[in-house]
């Protein structure tokens, strides 16, 4: 494969086989983010977890105590009340059976996240094709299926990031922007590594995080010290 000379450039500032501490992980994201744009940081974390088993197939989600640099869009499911409570706390959109026509006929995707009551999971189901493959639809795991409507809308829209295992047992999530400073990402890993510890299947045999690593859009990633828990 062949990679251009801007992150040929940004590779050999990485040492391949050294575990960098936050604070140096943090600095050579920037410096080797290779966009010409704000570019995204992401954390990867490969735990030693089989998601064959049901406990240990790790869904949910955090607010990130820096927020993500994003501004996300949020489509509430929801009638009478809750429908006010959700246009009161922010939300972008806000309906139900009209909401889901939209989508369905007009194959109308404007949002970033849906948030949706319980009662409202029904008329869903039929989306779920489309939904399901988008990463939108609502799960009670991740909190956007809620009665409290106002909190989930004030969640996502103050950083809230969702993290999903994947069948090697890998978790990805974002945790701001290259011009964030460096303190508030450093904050942020913090939180989402913190956060995965804390959901720890009990299950789990030996050493639960094998590595952990970061890496900006387009960027090379950097292998980070494993000492969240010191």
């Amino acid at each position: 494969m062949k990679r251009s000379k801007k992150y040929t450039e940004a590779m050999s500032k990485v040492e391949k086989n050294k575990l960098y501490s936050k604070e140096e992980a943090v600095k050579l994201v920037k410096e080797t983010s290779t966009s010409s744009f704000d570019a995204t940081v992401e954390v990867a974390m490969r735990l030693n977890i089989d998601t064959k088993k049901a406990d240990q197939q790790l869904r949910g989600a955090i607010v990130l105590p820096k927020g993500t640099g994003k501004t996300n869009r949020v489509l509430v499911i929801a009638k009478g009340e809750k429908a006010t409570q959700a246009k009161e706390a922010g939300a972008d959109f806000v309906g139900d059976v009209d909401m889901l026509e939209k989508i369905e006929k007009e194959n109308w995707f404007d949002f970033d996240t849906m948030i949706a009551t319980p009662d409202m999971m029904p008329l869903l189901g039929k989306l779920g094709r489309v939904l399901g493959p988008k990463g939108l639809m609502p799960n009670p795991k991740t909190g956007t299926v809620t009665m409290d409507v106002a909190k989930a809308v004030n969640e996502v829209k103050a950083g809230r990031v969702e993290y999903r295992a994947d069948s090697f047992g890998n978790v990805h999530g974002v945790i701001g922007k290259v011009s964030f400073s460096d303190e508030d990402l450093i904050e942020n890993l913090n939180a989402f590594v913190s956060t995965i510890l804390r959901v720890k299947p009990a299950t789990v045999k030996g050493e639960y995080i094998k590595n952990i690593s970061i890496a900006s859009t387009m960027g090379p990633g950097i292998k980070v010290e494993n000492n969240f828990d010191k």
